[in-house]
């Protein structure tokens, strides 16, 4: 009897994880990212791996990956 009412269980949480209601509509996703304008200019000096200042007008058209930190 205890093992009928555990397979009855496990079948009912199965079969309705199957069910899809019938007027459920797509959830709609956006992909637009917000105009934010022109990135500031770099304004640092002092660079660690580079012997010059970068600006972005140097960096046009590369791919740029920026980690920022600071040393506490």
């Amino acid at each position: 009897m205890k093992l009928n009412s555990v397979l009855f269980l496990v079948l009912t949480i199965i079969l309705s994880g199957c069910v899809v209601p019938k007027n459920t509509q797509p959830i709609e996703t956006s992909t637009t990212l917000l105009d934010m304008g022109p990135a500031p200019e770099l304004t640092n000096d002092t660079w660690i791996n580079s012997d010059t200042p970068l600006r972005l007008a140097d960096l046009k058209g590369k791919v740029v990956l920026i980690d920022m930190w600071t040393f506490g």
